[in-house]
């Protein structure tokens, strides 16, 4: 393409910061940046329509770990770190809920269950319950799992669910709708459909190479978590997460957020529907990707867990299908850090971007010295 004069000169001149991704990572991003430097120029490329990793297509959790995950956590992590994960969630959770507000969220603190289909998993989880208590106190100053009655008529699961009464669910189209609205409020310019394919750094500023041609910016901040290794080398791998929705359901009583193997599967409840995601455990290394599309084992295996765990004297239809992309590794730590002088990323947030997205955001942004 070649670009016109008034192109140039309007979007691609005088570039104080380039965040590349639109996510809830790279929006806070040039929020946080907007705030600390308000006469600064930030652009914000992205790649897809939409947002084109995972940002508008999860499942609306407030999470921050369920009982199993937490236990399973402690077997390869410290306490110390599990400890900092936890709190770096509810902290970015917070800082989500301030910033964009729990009514633009259509925030709904209904509480989180997980169901269990293995007795040893149930076992391992009810008899470390109050050692996890223990260790979140400091975070919730209240006890944050328990075990309660599974009253939601759930076959083929232990009676008892662990119940955690500070998990909550948004609405993720209207988050992402309210952050590019406060975006635009800010006079933060972005460019769909630029995919950014290399750059180059030079003394005092980077080049960046796109789909649509070339230009410099004094700094590049790279937020495209499942997909960071297309222009960086780190450990971050992409993991694709299936998931459907049913047609309405009517008399629907499941509300809340569920999950299941280990956090591997979950659902809720939205407008009536069900919303069933997950299974990448079942085939890693297929899942491992950054191509979008469905498999057929999992998605039999989705409507299985419908049709015989959370609906099961219930006929229902599937409305729609999609896959999202994210950025795991073999810690669950981010990675929030300068790669060199004009170069930073803030990726690797291990299916957790609802819940520190906006604080790898603040991250990104207290590096722009």
């Amino acid at each position: 393409m070649n670009l016109s004069y008034w192109e140039i000169k309007s979007w691609f001149t005088n570039i104080d910061f380039t965040i590349v991704g639109s996510g809830i990572v790279g929006l806070s991003t040039a929020l946080f940046l907007n705030e600390k430097y308000p006469k600064a120029t930030i652009l914000i490329l992205e790649r897809g329509m939409l947002p084109y990793g995972a940002s508008t297509k999860n499942a609306g959790f407030t999470c921050f770990g369920s009982l199993s995950e937490i236990i399973d956590d402690l077997k390869s992590h410290t306490e110390q770190e599990v400890y900092d994960l936890v709190q770096k969630r509810w902290e970015g959770l917070n800082l989500l809920r301030k910033i964009v507000g729990d009514k633009a969220l259509d925030y709904q603190q209904l509480g989180g269950y997980e169901l269990f289909n293995d007795n040893n998993v149930f076992d391992e989880c009810y008899s470390n319950k109050d050692k996890v208590n223990g260790l979140l106190q400091d975070i919730f100053k209240k006890a944050v799992f328990s075990f309660n009655d599974d009253a939601f008529h759930f076959l083929k699961v232990n009676k008892k669910l662990a119940f955690n009464p500070f998990e909550g669910q948004i609405d993720t189209g209207k988050m992402m709708s309210e952050l590019l609205r406060k975006i635009q409020m800010k006079g933060i310019k972005i460019l769909n459909s630029c995919n950014v394919e290399s750059y180059i750094e030079a003394a005092n500023c980077v080049t960046v190479k796109t789909n649509i041609g070339e230009f410099s910016t004094h700094k590049l901040l790279i937020a495209t978590n499942g997909f960071a290794n297309q222009l960086l080398n780190l450990e971050v791998k992409p993991a694709r997460a299936q998931v459907l929705i049913t047609k309405p359901i009517k008399d629907l009583s499941i509300r809340g957020t569920f999950h299941l193997d280990k956090g591997y599967f979950y659902f809720r409840n939205i407008n009536n529907r069900i919303l069933l995601g997950g299974g990448r455990n079942l085939d890693f290394k297929t899942e491992e990707t950054t191509t979008f599309g469905q498999t057929e084992m999992i998605q039999n295996k989705l409507e299985e867990i419908l049709s015989t765990i959370i609906l099961p004297n219930k006929k229902v239809e599937i409305d729609h299908r999609w896959s999202g992309i994210m950025g795991v590794g073999n810690q669950k730590k981010t990675i929030v850090k300068p790669i060199s002088n004009h170069v930073v990323c803030g990726v690797r947030l291990g299916g957790m971007g609802i819940a520190i997205g906006f604080l790898v955001g603040k991250e990104l942004a207290s590096l722009m010295e």
